[in-house]
């Protein structure tokens, strides 16, 4: 699943390409999804003129300057290509074509991409912009594992089963660990390890495929190596399920019950 150094690299070369441009047509090939009619979003996003793409979460926002977003979800296996004249790509669930016949098509081979018109602001803080404090309060009342408070999108937005290992890792947490008995100083290694590695690793992706608008290798993860039975470190990795996710960790990381 693209998650949020993945989305940010997106963002900023979509926008590159696209921002300024109108969208000249819309087709969603694959609308069983879609909570808004194909027609809806046809009538009120195409002839209209791109502004800026945010990316909130583990969403895409297209703004544009009627003043509607179209909102994107890529969830596990979506992805964007670009094309010009005629889409070849595979599992395609939507086209989006623009002025100048710049073509971005949206595929998924699990046919689970979401696409949304006028998405609802959220309410939960994204991970790169936690305010001092915040994780200490919410978690206070949480006993449930904290790879899944970080990853569920209730207390915290953008995190996903990839780099949430590498996180806690970083902090030298276990996975297991229940929230609400991570001490105080260990929460504040944590909000610290969510930025650090989630900007480490979109200035990876970036130096090694500063154009692409699709999911790239992680070979340079520490932790999470489905392959590799020792981390980048020589360390161990043991490897569990939590939540029906796929978990891997070290024996070095403090369980706190």
């Amino acid at each position: 699943m693209p998650e949020i150094p993945d989305l940010n690299i997106f963002r900023k070369n979509l926008a590159r390409r696209l921002v300024g441009k109108t969208l000249s047509t819309m087709h969603v090939i694959i609308t069983r999804r879609l909570k808004t009619p194909e027609a809806e979003f046809k009538n009120i996003l195409e002839g209209q003129t791109l502004m800026g793409i945010e990316r909130t979460g583990k969403e895409l926002h297209f703004l544009f300057k009627n003043g509607h977003r179209l909102g994107l979800h890529l969830m596990l296996y979506g992805a964007m290509h670009w094309y010009e004249d005629k889409n070849e790509n595979r599992f395609t669930i939507a086209e989006l074509v623009f002025n100048d016949g710049t073509g971005l098509a949206i595929t998924d081979w699990q046919k689970a991409v979401i696409l949304t018109l006028d998405p609802e602001p959220a309410t939960i803080p994204d991970a790169l912009d936690l305010s001092s404090g915040y994780l200490n309060t919410a978690l206070l009342k949480i006993s449930r594992p904290i790879k899944t408070v970080l990853t569920d999108g209730k207390t915290v937005r953008g995190i996903g089963n990839a780099y949430v290992d590498e996180i806690l890792y970083e902090a030298k947490i276990s996975p297991f660990s229940e929230a609400n008995k991570i001490p105080e100083d260990k929460i504040e290694v944590l909000t610290k390890a969510i930025k650090t590695v989630l900007t480490n690793a979109e200035y990876h992706i970036l130096k090694n495929f500063p154009d692409t608008i699709t999911e790239k290798e992680r070979d340079f993860l520490q932790v999470h190596r489905p392959k590799q039975s020792k981390t980048l470190a020589g360390e161990e990795i043991l490897k569990a399920e939590i939540n029906k996710r796929q978990t891997y960790y070290t024996e070095a990381q403090q369980l706190f019950k």
